[in-house]
C-alpha cells in the first residue's frame, strides 16, 4: 500500500468525526444527542451545514483511496469482496455529505453507509478469519455483532438516532484502525 494511502486512512475518520464535533459546537443550543440524527447538522437550509457537510465528502474520498489500496494488499476472494462493500459504503458516506437531510436521497444514502461498512467489515473479517487469522477475524465478529446490538438498542431507548448512528461509527472506526494496524504489523494478509 502506498505511503500517502495510509496517511489517508489514518485521517479519514479523523477528518470525518472532527466535523461532526465542530458541527456539535455550532448548533449546541438546539442539538442533543438523545433527540436527533446527526444528519440533523447537515440538513438543507441549515446555516453552517456545509461544516459536517464538507467533513464527511472529505473523510469518504480518503477513505475510499486508504480502500483502494487495501483492495491490492488484502489476499483472498472474501477479504476483497468485503472491501469491496466497505468501499460502497464510503461512497455512501459521501452522499450523505452531498445528498444532506432534505433532499430524497438522503434516508437511503444513510442506511446503506451503515448497512454497506458494516456488512464489508465483518465478510473482510471472515475471510481473515477463513485465511487463518482467527483473532481477527473473532475480533471483527464481536465488534460488529455488540455495535449493531447495541445501536439497536439505543434505537429503542432514544427519541432521536445519534446515540444509535454513534455506536455503528466507532464501531467502524475501531475496526478500521484495527485493520490498519494488523495490515501494518503482518506482511502476509
Amino acid at each position: 500500500m502506498k505511503r500517502w494511502q495510509i496517511y489517508s486512512g489514518l485521517l479519514s475518520p479523523l477528518i470525518g468525526l472532527g466535523g461532526v464535533l465542530t458541527a456539535i459546537i455550532i448548533n449546541r443550543s438546539w442539538w442533543s444527542i438523545t433527540d436527533n440524527a446527526i444528519s440533523d447538522m447537515g440538513r438543507v437550509g441549515l446555516r453552517h451545514n456545509w461544516v459536517m457537510n464538507s467533513a464527511l465528502i472529505i473523510a469518504a474520498i480518503l477513505g475510499i483511496y486508504y480502500a483502494s489500496g487495501l483492495l491490492m494488499e488484502l489476499k483472498s476472494s472474501l477479504q476483497k469482496l468485503g472491501a469491496g462493500i466497505f468501499i460502497l459504503g464510503l461512497f455512501s458516506l459521501m452522499a450523505i455529505g452531498l445528498f444532506p437531510e432534505g433532499t430524497s436521497p438522503h434516508y437511503y444514502v444513510s442506511w446503506a453507509f451503515f448497512v454497506m461498512a458494516g456488512l464489508g467489515m465483518l465478510i473482510t473479517g471472515i475471510g481473515f478469519y477463513m485465511k487463518g487469522d482467527r483473532n481477527f477475524g473473532a475480533f471483527t465478529a464481536a465488534l460488529f455483532v455488540i455495535a449493531w446490538f447495541l445501536a439497536a438498542t439505543a434505537m429503542k431507548t432514544f427519541r432521536g438516532v445519534a446515540v444509535s448512528e454513534f455506536i455503528g461509527i466507532f464501531g467502524i472506526v475501531i475496526w478500521h484502525y484495527a485493520l490498519l494496524m494488523r495490515l501494518k504489523s503482518t506482511p502476509e494478509t
